[in-house]
């Protein structure tokens, strides 16, 4: 990875720590809730989804949790990410990460995002 690359990474994740999107709780019900926990480093990671039945439309999500900077600003990342999107498209963006980046940030960051589409799948 080039340098400049590597500074924007490092810029992009830094701001999704610092000041991380979609912070919060919904109400459950209407929205569905989902927790997360990885006991090898003690990421914590709790998401609250709440989908549109007619449009099937993620209108809202909300997150919580502590754990290292990678962790949340990637759960920031994938909510903002989400949020709008259909059902569909928001399954079909985090099958595309794990993909692409099957290793990235360790088995912490693909359980995040599979925990992330089983919530989904829920829907």
């Amino acid at each position: 990875m080039s340098s400049n690359l590597e500074d924007l990474y490092r810029e992009v994740i830094l701001d999704h720590y610092r000041s991380p999107r979609n912070r919060g709780e919904l109400e459950v019900p209407p929205a569905t809730k989902t927790d997360g926990f990885n006991p090898l480093c003690g990421d914590e990671v709790t998401v609250y989804l709440q989908v549109d039945p007619e449009t099937d439309t993620i209108v809202d999500i909300k997150i919580q949790g502590q754990g290292c900077s990678i962790s949340q600003a990637s759960t920031s990342m994938m909510s903002a990410a989400v949020k709008g999107q259909s059902v569909d498209e928001a399954r079909k963006l985090i099958d595309a990460t794990l993909v692409l980046y099957p290793d990235a940030g360790g088995p912490g960051l693909k359980r995040r995002y599979e925990r992330l589409r089983s919530s989904i799948r829920e829907i």
